[in-house]
């Protein structure tokens, strides 16, 4: 089954102010969009309502195939050491083997560490390594950069980088540039509403 996210006149809202709307976009297997936008545009809103988390004001949005959220939540219990913590993520989603997601991403020497414990760009890592651990093709991903050191970003720009590549479908909401083929690019303020004239 070919992966693939839309949508189709989406217009959402934060309490009584409207964000953007009439907003459309389609990623097929293998394609990767870079939303960006000034902090308050609404690029976290949209995730959450692609990703199902939330209804949008107008609208419709379509996904075929499993949808993976990565976003300043981890979803790892604060008070468990990071691999009991991941390991619960491993046992809901059949990951067999998550060594190597742990290797590439520099996470085997905090295996014990309380998740409550890991920086701000160690905890982001975690969360892409319970990710990565899912195996569904298409990745929502908010600020997945934000944190990280420069080797750090490296890692994960490749990692997207891969999963795109093969075949999967990544969104990306960031302030950082991107470094991956073929990345198509939407901004956020181009589908704000406008002042009507008196």
């Amino acid at each position: 089954m070919q992966a693939q996210l839309s949508a189709t006149n989406l217009a959402c809202r934060r309490g009584d102010r409207l964000l953007f709307r009439k907003l459309s976009f389609v990623l097929r297997t293998g394609e990767a969009l870079h939303l960006t936008g000034a902090n308050g545009t609404g690029k976290t809103t949209l995730i959450r309502a692609l990703a199902g988390l939330t209804t949008p004001f107008a609208g419709e949005v379509a996904r075929t195939g499993g949808i993976g959220l990565l976003d300043e939540r981890p979803a790892l219990d604060p008070d468990l050491p990071l691999g009991k913590a991941l390991g619960f993520w491993q046992r809901v989603d059949g990951c067999s083997d998550p060594s190597a997601a742990l290797a590439v991403l520099g996470l085997e020497p905090l295996l014990e560490v309380p998740v409550r414990y890991l920086s701000t760009g160690q905890r982001k890592r975690a969360g892409l390594a319970a990710l990565l651990g899912r195996g569904v093709p298409v990745w929502l991903l908010d600020e997945p950069l934000s944190g990280l050191d420069v080797a750090a970003i490296g890692q994960v720009t490749a990692l997207i980088q891969t999963h795109v590549s093969g075949g999967g479908i990544a969104l990306i909401a960031s302030h950082q540039a991107l470094a991956i083929e073929g990345l198509r690019s939407l901004a956020l303020e181009d589908f704000a509403p406008r002042e009507e004239p008196a």
